[in-house]
């Protein structure tokens, strides 16, 4: 799903638009497919000569409730992996999350007072992070999951220097 372009102003452009990374939906995904297999046994089993019909029906009844349930979960995490987005522009990093109640953040590059990132060994393996930004007067924001987090790290800073030296060009603020 491509970021909603509305919400930008009309001399902004999009530097950087990402997803959490994919990592957030390997847990849901390898539920799914233990329970897919689960369920597939139990089905099996239950064709059996030697199961009755009435255990039969009750394992069919319980395998389909507890994969639909399984499935449901994965679906649930995939929209909200899909419809969260972290996005770095020239005037702003923008954070959006959430399918039914949205929420959402703003901090405008030039209130940036410091960009920071962590990640351990798993997360180094997979490219992977959380980004801290601390701004003027809030506690910092940490952004987990962040894809690549160097190098947006590396870019967000950048835009802070690029925007800091354009102020600087423009000479002392009129009194």
């Amino acid at each position: 799903m491509a970021y909603p372009m509305d919400v930008l102003t009309d001399d902004e452009v999009v530097v950087v638009h990402k997803h959490p990374h994919i990592k957030a939906l390997i847990g849901p995904g390898l539920v799914l497919l233990v329970v897919t297999a689960l369920a597939a046994w139990g089905l099996l089993w239950s064709t059996g000569d030697t199961v009755a019909d009435s255990t039969a029906t009750v394992v069919g009844v319980a395998a389909g409730v507890v994969w639909l349930a399984a499935f449901a979960w994965f679906v649930v995490k995939f929209v909200s992996w899909r419809t969260t987005h972290f996005v770095i522009t020239d005037k702003r990093v923008m954070f959006r999350q959430g399918v039914i109640t949205r929420s959402g953040i703003d901090i405008p590059v030039l209130r940036i007072n410091s960009v920071q990132f962590r990640h351990g060994l798993i997360d180094r393996i997979l490219r992977t992070g959380t980004l801290i930004v601390e701004s003027a007067s809030d506690d910092p924001l940490e952004f987990d999951d962040i894809p690549r987090v160097e190098q947006v790290h590396a870019l967000l800073y950048a835009r802070l220097d690029d925007r800091l030296d354009d102020d600087d060009d423009r000479g002392p603020a009129p009194r």
